[in-house]
C-alpha cells in the first residue's frame, strides 16, 4: 500500500533529509507488558508497580504538556535504587523488542544515494548510547547523520522545538526541506506539519488509546512498509 497526498505533483521538491521516529517506525511494533520489565528488572513487585506508574506519569505529561522524560527520572519518582545491575536487566528484557526493521538499511542507503541526509527524532526515557548500541547492532548507525532523543533535551514530539532540534543536528535550516517519517498521528504527522516538514505515516503500529489526544495530522502520504520510502521521495523530487 503506498499512498501520496494529491497535491504531490503540482511542485518538484528540493529535499536535504529525511528524518524518522525509532519505535514502531525503524523498530516494527511490539506489543509488550510494560510492568513485566520492570519486574524482571527489579524482581520486586511493589517496586516494579511503583516503577511501572511513574513510567506512565511520565509518558502523560509527555502527552499532554510535551516534555521530556529519563529512566533515571522513572527510578527517583518510584523512590527504588538505579543500579546498574537492574539496568542491565532493564535493557536485556527489551532487547528482543528492539530490532531494526530488515529494510531499514536499504532504504537509508538509498536515500543517501540520492544525497539526503538520514535523521532520528525518538520520544524515549532511554539514554543515547543505548540507542547508539542498537543501531550499531544492526548495522545502520553509520548511516545516521544526526540523532536527537527526547531524553536529552527538554521536550518531545510534537513541540516543534523537537523538530527543531533533529532539523538542527542533520543540517537543515528550511523544515520544507525535510520530511518526517513516523507512526503516529499526533506526535510524528501533526507535529512534523505544525513546523513546515512533509509528513509520512507508517500505520502499523497499535497505539494504545490513552497515548492518544485525538488531534491528528493528515499525513503527505502513507506507506505500508519502509521499502515504499523512497519511491515516495522519488515522486516528491521528480521534474
Amino acid at each position: 500500500m503506498l499512498v501520496v497526498g494529491a497535491d504531490w505533483y503540482q511542485s518538484a521538491m528540493v529535499l536535504e533529509a529525511v528524518i524518522f521516529d525509532w519505535g514502531g517506525t525503524l523498530t516494527p511494533w511490539h506489543t509488550i507488558d510494560p510492568a513485566a520489565c520492570w519486574l524482571a528488572t527489579t524482581g520486586d513487585a511493589e517496586q516494579a508497580k511503583a516503577l511501572h506508574a511513574a513510567e506512565n506519569d511520565i509518558w502523560l505529561t509527555a502527552r499532554d504538556h510535551h516534555l521530556s522524560g529519563t529512566l533515571e527520572q522513572v527510578f527517583a519518582d518510584a523512590g527504588v535504587e538505579m543500579t546498574a545491575e537492574r539496568l542491565s536487566r532493564f535493557f536485556t528484557w527489551w532487547e528482543d523488542h528492539t530490532f531494526t526493521d530488515p529494510a531499514a538499511p536499504a532504504t537509508f542507503e538509498a536515500l543517501r544515494e540520492r544525497g539526503l541526509r538520514i535523521g532520528v527524532l525518538s520520544n524515549t526515557i532511554w539514554p543515547r548510547g543505548e540507542h547508539e548500541r542498537i543501531f550499531n547492532r544492526d548495522k545502520i548507525g553509520h548511516l545516521i547523520d544526526g540523532d536527537v532523543y527526547s531524553s536529552e533535551i527538554a521536550w518531545t514530539k510534537p513541540d516543534p522545538r523537537a523538530f527543531t532540534a533533529a532539523l538542527e543536528a542533520v543540517g537543515v535550516s528550511d523544515p520544507t526541506r525535510a520530511v518526517f517519517v513516523g507512526d503516529r498521528l499526533f506526535d510524528d504527522i501533526y507535529g512534523a506539519q505544525r513546523i513546515g516538514m512533509r509528513a509520512v505515516l507508517v500505520p502499523h503500529s497499535d497505539i494504545p488509546a490513552w497515548q492518544t489526544t485525538g488531534v491528528e495530522g493528515k499525513p503527505d502520504a502513507v506507506i505500508a512498509a519502509l521499502d515504499e520510502l523512497v519511491d515516495v521521495i522519488d515522486r516528491w523530487q521528480q521534474d
